[in-house]
Protein backbone atom coordinates (compact mmCIF):
# COMPACT_ATOMS: atom_id res chain seq x y z
CA UNK A 1 0.00 0.00 0.00
CA UNK A 2 1.30 3.46 -0.93
CA UNK A 3 1.15 6.33 1.57
CA UNK A 4 1.30 9.98 0.55
CA UNK A 5 1.51 13.16 2.61
CA UNK A 6 1.86 16.86 1.87
CA UNK A 7 4.49 18.42 4.17
CA UNK A 8 3.28 21.90 4.98
CA UNK A 9 4.52 24.80 7.10
CA UNK A 10 3.34 28.25 8.12
CA UNK A 11 5.58 30.86 6.54
CA UNK A 12 6.24 34.59 6.33
CA UNK A 13 5.54 34.98 10.04
CA UNK A 14 8.15 37.59 10.78
CA UNK A 15 7.48 41.32 11.01
CA UNK A 16 9.74 44.18 9.90
CA UNK A 17 13.30 43.32 10.91
CA UNK A 18 12.19 40.35 13.02
CA UNK A 19 12.22 36.81 11.67
CA UNK A 20 10.70 33.64 13.10
CA UNK A 21 12.18 30.87 10.96
CA UNK A 22 14.52 30.16 8.06
CA UNK A 23 11.78 30.32 5.44
CA UNK A 24 14.15 29.91 2.51
CA UNK A 25 15.54 26.66 3.87
CA UNK A 26 12.05 25.40 4.71
CA UNK A 27 10.97 25.99 1.11
CA UNK A 28 13.49 23.34 0.03
CA UNK A 29 11.87 20.81 2.38
CA UNK A 30 8.11 21.30 2.29
CA UNK A 31 5.63 20.72 -0.52
CA UNK A 32 3.15 23.46 0.43
CA UNK A 33 3.03 26.60 2.58
CA UNK A 34 0.53 28.77 4.42
CA UNK A 35 1.63 32.39 4.18
CA UNK A 36 0.75 34.90 6.91
CA UNK A 37 -1.37 37.78 5.64
CA UNK A 38 -0.38 40.65 7.93
CA UNK A 39 -2.81 40.34 10.83
CA UNK A 40 -1.08 37.91 13.21
CA UNK A 41 2.30 38.21 11.46
CA UNK A 42 3.87 39.33 8.20
CA UNK A 43 4.01 42.65 6.42
CA UNK A 44 3.89 43.67 2.72
CA UNK A 45 7.62 43.19 2.15
CA UNK A 46 7.67 39.78 3.83
CA UNK A 47 4.49 38.69 2.03
CA UNK A 48 5.92 39.71 -1.33
CA UNK A 49 9.28 38.03 -0.78
CA UNK A 50 7.72 34.83 0.58
CA UNK A 51 5.32 34.48 -2.34
CA UNK A 52 8.14 35.22 -4.80
CA UNK A 53 10.42 32.53 -3.35
CA UNK A 54 7.62 29.97 -3.04
CA UNK A 55 6.64 30.57 -6.66
CA UNK A 56 10.24 30.19 -7.84
CA UNK A 57 10.51 26.85 -6.04
CA UNK A 58 7.07 25.77 -7.31
CA UNK A 59 5.75 25.17 -3.81
CA UNK A 60 1.95 25.19 -3.48
CA UNK A 61 0.82 28.47 -1.87
CA UNK A 62 -2.01 28.94 0.60
CA UNK A 63 -3.23 31.84 2.73
CA UNK A 64 -2.93 31.82 6.52
CA UNK A 65 -5.36 34.48 7.80
CA UNK A 66 -5.49 35.12 11.52
CA UNK A 67 -6.89 37.41 14.18
CA UNK A 68 -5.68 41.02 14.30
CA UNK A 69 -3.21 40.24 17.07
CA UNK A 70 0.42 40.98 16.21
CA UNK A 71 1.49 41.14 19.85
CA UNK A 72 -0.10 37.78 20.70
CA UNK A 73 0.83 36.15 17.37
CA UNK A 74 -2.86 35.49 16.74
CA UNK A 75 -3.04 32.98 19.58
CA UNK A 76 -4.96 34.99 22.18
CA UNK A 77 -8.71 34.72 22.69
CA UNK A 78 -10.16 37.96 21.35
CA UNK A 79 -13.82 38.93 21.11
CA UNK A 80 -14.73 39.37 17.46
CA UNK A 81 -18.07 39.67 15.68
CA UNK A 82 -19.27 37.48 12.82
CA UNK A 83 -19.01 40.44 10.44
CA UNK A 84 -15.42 41.08 11.53
CA UNK A 85 -14.50 37.45 10.90
CA UNK A 86 -15.84 37.66 7.34
CA UNK A 87 -14.38 41.03 6.46
CA UNK A 88 -11.03 40.46 8.16
CA UNK A 89 -10.52 37.13 6.40
CA UNK A 90 -11.57 38.58 3.05
CA UNK A 91 -9.20 41.53 3.55
CA UNK A 92 -6.27 39.20 4.23
CA UNK A 93 -7.05 36.96 1.27
CA UNK A 94 -7.20 39.99 -1.00
CA UNK A 95 -3.86 41.30 0.25
CA UNK A 96 -2.00 38.03 -0.29
CA UNK A 97 -3.74 37.46 -3.61
CA UNK A 98 -2.26 40.71 -4.92
CA UNK A 99 1.22 39.29 -4.42
CA UNK A 100 0.42 35.92 -5.98
CA UNK A 101 -0.89 37.74 -9.05
CA UNK A 102 2.26 39.86 -9.18
CA UNK A 103 4.35 36.70 -9.28
CA UNK A 104 2.14 34.88 -11.79
CA UNK A 105 0.89 32.22 -9.41
CA UNK A 106 -2.29 31.67 -7.38
CA UNK A 107 -3.65 30.82 -3.96
CA UNK A 108 -4.57 27.15 -3.91
CA UNK A 109 -5.81 26.79 -0.34
CA UNK A 110 -6.63 28.67 2.84
CA UNK A 111 -5.83 27.58 6.39
CA UNK A 112 -6.99 29.69 9.38
CA UNK A 113 -4.23 30.47 11.86
CA UNK A 114 -4.08 30.00 15.62
CA UNK A 115 -7.06 31.12 17.66
CA UNK A 116 -9.08 31.91 14.55
CA UNK A 117 -8.61 28.29 13.54
CA UNK A 118 -9.73 27.08 16.97
CA UNK A 119 -12.83 29.28 16.80
CA UNK A 120 -13.72 27.97 13.33
CA UNK A 121 -13.26 24.33 14.34
CA UNK A 122 -15.39 24.65 17.47
CA UNK A 123 -18.06 27.25 16.64
CA UNK A 124 -20.59 26.92 13.82
CA UNK A 125 -21.13 30.70 13.58
CA UNK A 126 -17.41 31.33 13.16
CA UNK A 127 -17.22 28.61 10.52
CA UNK A 128 -20.10 30.15 8.57
CA UNK A 129 -18.57 33.62 8.82
CA UNK A 130 -15.24 32.29 7.57
CA UNK A 131 -16.92 30.59 4.62
CA UNK A 132 -18.77 33.80 3.72
CA UNK A 133 -15.35 35.35 3.06
CA UNK A 134 -14.32 32.35 0.97
CA UNK A 135 -17.52 32.53 -1.08
CA UNK A 136 -16.80 36.17 -1.89
CA UNK A 137 -13.20 35.42 -2.83
CA UNK A 138 -12.82 32.13 -4.73
CA UNK A 139 -15.28 29.24 -4.84
CA UNK A 140 -12.58 26.88 -6.15
CA UNK A 141 -10.08 27.30 -3.34
CA UNK A 142 -9.44 24.35 -1.00
CA UNK A 143 -10.01 24.52 2.75
CA UNK A 144 -7.26 23.11 4.96
CA UNK A 145 -8.61 22.33 8.41
CA UNK A 146 -8.96 19.93 11.29
CA UNK A 147 -12.20 18.00 11.47
CA UNK A 148 -14.90 20.16 13.04
CA UNK A 149 -17.40 22.88 12.22
CA UNK A 150 -15.34 24.55 9.46
CA UNK A 151 -14.69 21.29 7.62
CA UNK A 152 -18.36 20.33 7.86
CA UNK A 153 -19.57 23.73 6.66
CA UNK A 154 -17.09 23.78 3.78
CA UNK A 155 -18.16 20.31 2.62
CA UNK A 156 -21.82 21.28 2.93
CA UNK A 157 -21.14 24.15 0.54
CA UNK A 158 -19.32 21.92 -1.93
CA UNK A 159 -15.72 22.86 -1.18
CA UNK A 160 -12.82 20.41 -1.14
CA UNK A 161 -11.54 19.96 2.41
CA UNK A 162 -7.94 18.87 2.93
CA UNK A 163 -7.68 17.25 6.35
CA UNK A 164 -4.82 18.54 8.46
CA UNK A 165 -2.62 16.74 10.97
CA UNK A 166 0.18 18.06 13.17
CA UNK A 167 3.51 16.43 13.97
CA UNK A 168 4.38 18.84 16.77
CA UNK A 169 1.09 19.32 18.61
CA UNK A 170 -0.79 17.21 21.16
CA UNK A 171 -4.44 16.30 20.69
CA UNK A 172 -7.42 16.27 23.03
CA UNK A 173 -9.71 13.24 23.17
CA UNK A 174 -12.16 14.97 20.80
CA UNK A 175 -9.47 15.47 18.13
CA UNK A 176 -8.94 19.18 18.78
CA UNK A 177 -5.50 20.62 19.54
CA UNK A 178 -4.49 20.99 23.18
CA UNK A 179 -4.35 24.62 24.34
CA UNK A 180 -0.76 25.86 24.30
CA UNK A 181 -1.10 26.95 27.93
CA UNK A 182 -1.23 23.27 29.00
CA UNK A 183 2.04 21.46 29.62
CA UNK A 184 2.76 18.92 26.89
CA UNK A 185 0.73 20.73 24.23
CA UNK A 186 3.78 21.12 21.96
CA UNK A 187 5.75 17.98 21.04
CA UNK A 188 9.48 18.71 21.18
CA UNK A 189 10.98 15.21 21.24
CA UNK A 190 11.94 14.35 17.67
CA UNK A 191 11.56 10.57 18.00
CA UNK A 192 8.07 11.06 19.40
CA UNK A 193 7.22 13.37 16.51
CA UNK A 194 8.33 10.75 13.99
CA UNK A 195 6.45 7.91 15.69
CA UNK A 196 3.24 9.93 15.99
CA UNK A 197 3.43 11.18 12.42
CA UNK A 198 3.98 7.75 10.88
CA UNK A 199 1.14 6.36 13.03
CA UNK A 200 -1.22 9.07 11.78
CA UNK A 201 -0.26 8.52 8.15
CA UNK A 202 -0.19 4.72 8.11
CA UNK A 203 -2.69 3.79 10.82
CA UNK A 204 -4.92 6.89 10.88
CA UNK A 205 -4.74 7.01 14.69
CA UNK A 206 -2.94 9.05 17.34
CA UNK A 207 -2.53 8.90 21.11
CA UNK A 208 -4.06 11.90 22.88
CA UNK A 209 -2.51 13.87 25.72
CA UNK A 210 -4.61 11.73 28.08
CA UNK A 211 -3.32 8.47 26.61
CA UNK A 212 -6.41 7.56 24.59
CA UNK A 213 -6.02 6.33 21.00
CA UNK A 214 -8.37 8.14 18.60
CA UNK A 215 -8.92 8.23 14.86
CA UNK A 216 -6.78 10.87 13.15
CA UNK A 217 -6.28 10.92 9.41
CA UNK A 218 -5.02 13.66 7.15
CA UNK A 219 -3.61 14.57 3.77
CA UNK A 220 -1.51 17.53 4.85
CA UNK A 221 1.06 17.49 7.66
CA UNK A 222 1.68 20.88 9.24
CA UNK A 223 4.96 21.73 10.96
CA UNK A 224 4.91 25.02 12.87
CA UNK A 225 7.75 27.20 11.66
CA UNK A 226 7.96 29.05 14.99
CA UNK A 227 8.96 25.83 16.76
CA UNK A 228 12.65 26.02 17.70
CA UNK A 229 14.91 24.70 14.90
CA UNK A 230 11.87 24.07 12.70
CA UNK A 231 13.98 23.83 9.55
CA UNK A 232 16.20 21.11 11.03
CA UNK A 233 13.19 19.24 12.42
CA UNK A 234 11.37 19.45 9.08
CA UNK A 235 14.39 18.19 7.15
CA UNK A 236 14.93 15.25 9.51
CA UNK A 237 11.22 14.44 9.60
CA UNK A 238 10.98 14.42 5.81
CA UNK A 239 13.96 12.05 5.62
CA UNK A 240 12.32 9.69 8.12
CA UNK A 241 9.03 9.70 6.19
CA UNK A 242 10.80 8.91 2.91
CA UNK A 243 12.73 6.15 4.69
CA UNK A 244 9.36 4.67 5.71
CA UNK A 245 8.14 4.63 2.09
CA UNK A 246 5.89 7.67 2.45
CA UNK A 247 5.64 9.80 -0.68
CA UNK A 248 5.84 13.59 -0.28
CA UNK A 249 3.46 15.40 -2.63
CA UNK A 250 1.33 18.59 -2.54
CA UNK A 251 -2.37 18.09 -1.89
CA UNK A 252 -3.62 21.50 -3.03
Amino acid sequence: MKYTIDINTDMGEGFGRYTVADDEKLLDIVSSVNIACGFHAGDPVIMNNTVKKAAEKQVSIGAHPGLADLIGFGRRKINITREEVTTNVLYQLGALNAFTKAHHTRLRHVSPHGQLGHYCVQDKNFAKAFMEAINSFDETIKIVALEGELAEEARRQGYTVVKQIFSDRAYNNDGTLVERSREGSVITDFDEMVTRTIQMIKENTVKTIDGKTIKMEGEILCIHSDTANSDVLAEKLRAELVKNDIIISPST
